[in-house]
């Protein structure tokens, strides 16, 4: 399912079987089966990393042996030749530039990691966010925000505003600045652009949500519809994790806004699920929602495929396509 499909789509001339295996997965399109490729992912990533969240602990130790256990893959990221990565220290936080291919460095693309806000890191990104900056010819700042349980939600909050606030600083118009994420780093984006909008500072130029987790209480019926085919997060597990990070918390709280708020004056926001993961009616929603608000809002839904799925762009050919997407769509806004 798709919603203001582009009219146009990029087209590498192929020679090679590499390159036309690369042409192919780019020119994929959302509505229709997943590739075999993917299939065979989805199952290999509910063996090794649905499972093991599953049956962790239900408890901070649980959490924090998710997050030493991703730490550590991190640690074997490795990205292509010509790819430059340069650490960057923020007030409270890092960060990391990432640059790939030519980017035009009067643009820039913050992005805020998934992980539920207890896992991720920039470094865990690292194969994301090279494609994201060649695809989008612009380097890619990538958030290292503060993570539970040593600190919340509110924190990376915080982190995410600083982060922003320093983009301004250094000179980088607002009209030049994207903001993205996926999963927790979705609701982060959208908390990020409500809470810019509250204090009045310009917003960036557009947004990216991947899969994001809207609504932190799970409420939307796909957290019940899609718990038995959402191949990376258990649903139940989810729901236990958002209810403890709104404990106690008023309504008004920035934890609440991306599931409540006017989304009015938001800039061109994409968002993008996949149609058997738990947080695809959410995602839906927050869309709907935008639109009716008079934001220019773009939903893409792709069938059978994992949470993310552009994060495993190196095992499934729909992830590669969506940084065409993702290309497209900026290009349409002229951002």
């Amino acid at each position: 399912m798709t919603i203001d499909t582009p009219p146009h789509a990029l087209r590498p001339v192929a020679t090679t079987p590499a390159e036309r295996r690369v042409a192919r997965a780019l020119a994929l399109e959302p509505g229709g089966p997943p590739t075999l490729q993917a299939r065979i992912a989805n199952k290999v990533i509910r063996v090794l990393m649905r499972t093991a969240w599953e049956h962790g602990p239900d408890s901070d130790a649980g959490l924090v042996r998710i997050q030493r256990a991703t730490d550590l893959l991190g640690r074997l990221q490795a990205v292509p030749r010509g790819v430059a990565i340069t650490p960057q220290e923020l007030d409270g936080c890092g960060a990391e530039w990432v640059r790939a291919g030519a980017p035009d460095e009067d643009k820039v693309f913050l992005y805020l990691h998934g992980g539920g806000y207890f896992f991720g890191s920039p470094r865990l990104y690292r194969p994301f966010n090279w494609r994201l900056s060649a695809s989008t010819a612009r380097p890619v700042l990538a958030l290292d925000y503060r993570l539970v349980p040593e600190h919340t939600p509110a924190d990376a909050l915080a982190d995410a505003l600083t982060a922003y606030d320093f983009l301004l600083a250094r000179g980088h118009e607002p009209a030049q600045i994207v903001v993205g994420g996926d999963s927790a780093g979705g609701h982060l984006t959208l908390a990020l652009l409500l809470a810019l909008k509250e204090r009045g500072t310009p917003l960036p130029a557009a947004a990216v949500c991947l899969s994001p987790w809207v609504d932190l209480l799970c409420a939307a019926d796909s957290h019940t519809a899609n718990a038995r085919t959402d191949h990376l997060i258990p649903a139940r597990k989810l729901a236990e994790l958002g209810k403890q990070y709104c404990a106690g918390k008023e309504e008004n709280d920035p934890l609440f806004a991306p599931a409540r708020a006017d989304l009015g004056g938001l800039p061109p926001t994409m968002f993008v699920a996949s149609g058997t993961e738990i947080l695809r009616d959410e995602t839906r929603d927050v869309a709907e929602r935008a639109r009716r608000a008079g934001v220019e809002a773009v939903y893409q839904e792709w069938d059978g495929l994992v949470h993310v799925f552009p994060v495993f762009s190196d095992y499934m050919p729909e992830g590669k396509a969506a940084f065409r997407h993702i290309a497209e769509f900026l290009r349409r806004h002229g951002v």
